[in-house]
């Protein structure tokens, strides 16, 4: 007994030696994460234009266009087409779903106007455009047959109370600091970012693959993010996922070895 217990402390007392000895190495690493969507068949990519609605501090259309273009013109090997924003909102108001009967005969379509779209039930009648298959091959005739995204934008203010955990630096009777959790009855404000990226075939119109994605941030009720940065923050988060639907991204990290 007393002899595996000092055959065990022996190796213990090698192995401390050998870590002590040791050099440790920093090696960074990239994992490759493929893309969803297969898109070897195009060569370019059009950012279309967005339903969009929500708070009228940001145009949710116009600036997710710019933002995606910037991103993919950086990180994709697809070339992106640089052309006016589509008034998607207004094509889908001035179009009829399916099977509606035109001329003066028609009835009248109940559709929200854009100061009222708060919501994604609000945005459900224009989403037809999607489904419009001739509309989208004309617009990729125009560019040269590329990948067509497009989509919605819901960009929604919101409020939230409850408890709230937070840490707070308290000084003891010994003149010590340290820091404590508490917490705390508080009333928050902040945005919630719902995107839905619909990719079109552009030589035949029809919708080849979608995927929604939502963000949310809160603020304290005395913090004044202007509602464009909490946007641009909350696409901050979303961009990565969007760009790993077309490009095989690659996640940076690091392995230790011992030698």
């Amino acid at each position: 007994m007393i002899g595996r217990i000092s055959l065990k402390l022996l190796s213990l007392s090698l192995l401390v030696g050998i870590v002590g000895c040791a050099s440790f190495y920093e090696i960074p690493i990239e994992t490759p994460i493929a893309a969803k969507l297969d898109v070897s068949a195009f060569q370019r990519v059009f950012i279309a234009g967005f339903l969009a609605g929500g708070t009228d501090d940001v145009d949710g259309n116009v600036e997710t266009v710019r933002l995606l273009r910037s991103q993919l013109r950086l990180k994709s090997n697809l070339r992106v087409i640089d052309a006016d924003v589509l008034p998607l909102m207004d094509v889908a108001a001035d179009s009829r779903p399916e099977g509606q009967a035109a001329g003066p005969a028609a009835e009248p379509r109940e559709t929200p106007q854009p100061a009222q779209l708060k919501s994604e039930k609000d945005l459900e009648p224009y989403e037809h455009i999607f489904a419009d298959a001739d509309y989208w091959k004309r617009i990729g005739e125009e560019y040269q047959n590329p990948l067509i995204v497009t989509g919605t934008v819901l960009f929604t203010p919101h409020s939230q109370s409850g408890m709230v955990q937070r840490e707070q630096e308290v000084i003891d009777a010994l003149g010590r600091r340290r820091v404590e959790p508490v917490r705390e009855y508080m009333e928050r404000k902040g945005f919630i970012l719902q995107e839905k990226f619909i990719f079109i075939d552009g030589r035949s119109g029809t919708q080849i693959y979608s995927e929604a994605l939502r963000e949310e941030r809160l603020y304290n009720q005395n913090d004044n993010t202007p509602a464009l940065s909490s946007y641009f923050e909350l696409m901050d988060e979303i961009i990565p996922r969007f760009l790993s639907t077309l490009s095989t991204q690659r996640v940076r990290g690091s392995r230790v070895l011992i030698k």
